[in-house]
């Protein structure tokens, strides 16, 4: 018996030292885990406890025109933070509803950021209003709402009503495809960044290094003292090219139309002016109603967000004869006086091709083929020197590539040849394929862009300057040459001059005292036998291009009006536009001989609110 109770004793001492033992190990193996293995992640909770850091984002730079008037500037505003370690799930809805957010749109926001430090906190909500800060102010103390904080930060100020909108562009929180891209590697969840336009491609120039304020609190976040302070470093501005009374004009000209406009300086390639229509306006998607602003334009049938002046790629019509007779002359194949019979229309190929004047055009040479645009003269030239002599000299010119303009998403159009029929639709290329694209039809298509960049280089003796927007001292690409004849350049020049300033197809776009040239065209958005199988009646595109003045041109300017059906509609739009650009030239020669009498340039368009 004496035995057996020993033997228990002994069991209960033997447990309690293992125990002991156990004990022992854990609180070891604790220590060591805080203080060696894992030193640096509980220090810096430790001092978190103790240090508080608020960031200090950085003002984007502003966006100027090429007179330093400001186009895109910011403005001082308050943004709510959210603190996900001090967040208790309970205070989640009373949050949501005094800054009246969706409380499921934010659960689903707090989900998205489930991959990153607890220790950053996440913008709640942007341009609080005086009410929504006086909420966060009488909120935020430790006994009430302790993960919010209030800091004050810059918003974007955009022009409104849509002005220069796909130029400009827009900016917003980076997503995660972003981040997985090489430009955006040093951006974090929550970080606003440009999307589209300037703000897309020179963001990070205008984007600035933000800074924080260090903080001491104490156990219930009450701010002691400052510790330390990073100022934020506000990004740099940048000065444009563009023209903000051209681009006033252009604005206007293109208003209630559907299309796309440029106007640039062939000598040197600066963009002056850009409109693309139907757009969108920035200030509605920097509002409180942004989501449902989104969907509208997202829905919008007729695809508000396409820059139609750098992505639309359609049919050129007749803009596209100067290059046509350009390679005609410079083959040799046609001369001034190579002329051919205009009767309504000719016989290629087994089919009936019409020129647009079924009356005909009679006998017809160069000069009068471009000035009325007779379809049946090109018919011939196109036929006599092939697809590939047009594609040739088309390529030349830029057509079939993107002019490399400092925009994201340029389109680079279509230029077929008898190579590129067999690679994209494995088909030989046949004689009616030419005839159409001679009168910049069938397979080919262009953008707004491609043409002024075109025409404005051949104007100029064969030399193209790259299309850009931002001006200074920043090394431009150097400009492509061709060695044409000067003299067939002067031809097909004198042709488009005979267009506006003869008897040609847009003598109503004429200017008293401006030598506008150009070319109108007028391009079918589907074959009449396509239309009258399916028995509907879609109406033409309007294409211009023009160029002024005659000699050593300083614009070049191109218009494409959709549905617009005649050339000359988009050349009254074009005439507005080469017109703000001279009225501009003489105020300011003017104001340098008599500045008192001079009066002021169109005003800056209006701003709107901020984002």
């Amino acid at each position: 018996m004496l035995r057996d109770e020993s033997k228990f004793a002994q069991g209960k001492i033997a447990f309690l030292q293992y125990l002991s033992v156990g004990i022992f190990l854990f609180i070891v193996g604790g220590y060591w885990n805080l203080q060696i293995r894992n030193e640096e992640i509980y220090s810096l909770k430790a001092e978190r406890n103790r240090i508080k850091a608020l960031p200090i984002p950085a003002p984007r730079g502003k966006i100027l025109d090429r007179d330093k008037r400001v186009i895109v500037d910011n403005h001082s505003s308050f943004s709510v933070l959210l603190s996900l370690e001090t967040l208790k799930d309970e205070h989640l809805r009373p949050i949501t509803d005094g800054l009246d957010l969706d409380y499921d749109e934010v659960v689903a926001l707090l989900k998205s950021r489930r991959s990153r430090p607890r220790y950053l906190p996440i913008t709640l909500k942007k341009e609080l209003t005086p009410a929504e800060i006086a909420f966060v102010e009488s909120h935020r103390d430790p006994d009430t709402y302790p993960e919010l904080e209030l800091i004050h930060t810059e918003r974007r100020v955009y022009p409104s009503n849509g002005f220069a909108a796909h130029l400009i562009g827009y900016i917003g929180e980076v997503s995660e495809a972003e981040l997985n891209q090489a430009d955006f590697a040093k951006y974090q969840q929550g970080d606003l960044v440009g999307k589209t336009g300037i703000e897309r491609q020179y963001n990070d120039l205008l984007t600035g290094q933000d800074g924080q304020r260090q903080v001491l609190v104490d156990n219930k976040g009450n701010e002691r003292r400052v510790l330390g302070l990073k100022r934020a470093v506000p990004g740099q501005s940048i000065e444009l090219t563009l023209d903000l009374d051209v681009q006033t004009v252009m604005e206007l000209a293109m208003d209630g139309r559907r299309g796309g406009a440029v106007a640039l300086d062939p000598r040197n390639g600066e963009v002056l002016a850009m409109v693309s229509r139907p757009g969108f306006d920035l200030t509605k998607l920097s509002s409180r109603e942004r989501t449902k602003q989104w969907k509208e334009i997202f829905s919008n049938p007729e695809k508000p967000l396409l820059n139609r002046a750098i992505q639309a790629q359609l049919a050129p019509g007749s803009t596209f004869k100067p290059i046509v007779a350009l390679a005609a002359l410079e083959g040799g194949e046609i001369t001034n006086d190579t002329s051919f019979s205009c009767g309504g229309g000719l016989n290629f190929f087994g089919r009936y091709f019409h020129c647009h004047n079924k009356r005909g055009h009679g006998a017809t040479s160069l000069k009068k083929a471009l000035a009325q645009s007779c379809d049946v003269y090109f018919y011939n030239v196109g036929t006599k020197i092939g697809i590939d002599q047009i594609a040739k000299y088309a390529e030349i010119a830029g057509f079939g590539s993107k002019t490399g303009i400092d925009l994201p998403s340029e389109a680079e159009g279509t230029l077929p040849s008898s190579k590129w029929k067999i690679r994209a639709l494995r088909e030989k290329w046949y004689g009616g394929d030419t005839v159409s694209v001679a009168i910049g039809q069938g397979y080919l298509t262009a953008t707004p862009i491609q043409l002024a960049h075109a025409i404005g280089g051949i104007v100029i003796g064969g030399i193209w300057h790259t299309p850009h927007l931002l001006r200074g001292d920043a090394p431009a690409k150097p400009a492509r040459k061709a060695d044409l004849d000067l003299e067939h350049v002067r031809l097909v020049t004198d042709g488009m001059c005979e267009v506006v300033n003869g008897a040609g197809t847009a003598y109503g776009s004429r200017i008293p005292g401006i030598e506008m040239c150009g070319k109108t065209g007028t391009a079918q958005t589907a074959s009449n036998e396509y239309q009258k199988a399916k028995n509907i009646r879609l109406k033409d595109n309007a294409w211009f291009v023009a160029f002024a003045p005659r000699v050593n041109p300083e614009i070049a300017v191109a218009v494409l009006f959709e549905e617009g059906e005649h050339g000359p509609m988009a050349g009254t739009i074009a005439r507005d536009i080469v017109k703000a650009y001279f009225d501009k030239k003489t105020r300011k020669e003017v104001s340098q001989t008599q500045p008192s009498t001079v009066t002021a340039s169109l005003p800056v368009p209006p701003t709107g609110a901020a984002n």
